[in-house]
């Protein structure tokens, strides 16, 4: 007769924390993919320059507030590739474009900016104390790194001087990028304080 303890009658049991982490994360990516997709098609075209209008840059800057660097940043870098495989989710333009072209085209340097942008600003964001001043600033730097990025990529791809550049891909998108900025300063800071009330996870 065998005499086995009951640590070895009891039955091997695999964590279930990696796959949990995994799923979270994943969720957690496409959930912000879908958020900025709906955002870049509020889009309103604008006659005097090829870049319209959106609400994209917004969630842009309300995903790296509200997500970690690294996922942030993973999150914006599986958007740009679910629109360079032709799903819709880049802004409609006034010529039909998908895929690549939207990329290689005169919004390709915002497009392309975004993971930098995200990671940047969750990463000032997390440095500093998670107050509105914070969020503020954070999501202020990553949209000037989005519109300096934008422009520098129109002025090449158009060889436009710099005031034509700027006329076109700054100076029209700053009375809304200011809103949009602290909209998403304001959700953030929102959000961080019921976190703490209610003790919820971070993602970070």
């Amino acid at each position: 007769m065998s005499h086995e303890s009951p640590a070895q009658l009891a039955p091997m049991t695999v964590p279930a924390a990696p796959a949990v982490t995994v799923l979270r994360t994943t969720g957690l990516v496409l959930a912000a993919t879908a958020f900025i997709a709906v955002c870049a098609h509020v889009s309103l075209p604008l006659y005097f320059t090829p870049v319209p209008l959106t609400l994209q840059p917004f969630a842009v800057l309300l995903v790296g507030l509200l997500l970690a660097p690294r996922l942030a940043a993973t999150a914006l870098a599986t958007y740009l590739l679910e629109g360079a495989v032709g799903l819709p989710v880049f802004s409609p333009g006034t010529v039909a474009v998908s895929g690549l072209a939207h990329l290689l085209g005169p919004t390709g340097g915002y497009l392309l900016s975004y993971p930098l942008a995200a990671l940047l600003i969750s990463s000032l964001w997390r440095r500093g104390h998670r107050g509105f001043a914070t969020a503020l600033i954070s999501a202020a730097i990553g949209n000037l790194v989005i519109l300096t990025v934008g422009a520098l990529w129109l002025a090449i791809l158009t060889h436009s001087s710099a005031q034509a550049v700027f006329s076109q891909a700054v100076v029209p998108f700053l009375p809304g990028d200011a809103l949009k900025v602290v909209a998403a300063a304001v959700l953030a800071a929102g959000w961080q304080r019921v976190r703490l009330n209610k003790s919820i996870p971070s993602t970070n």
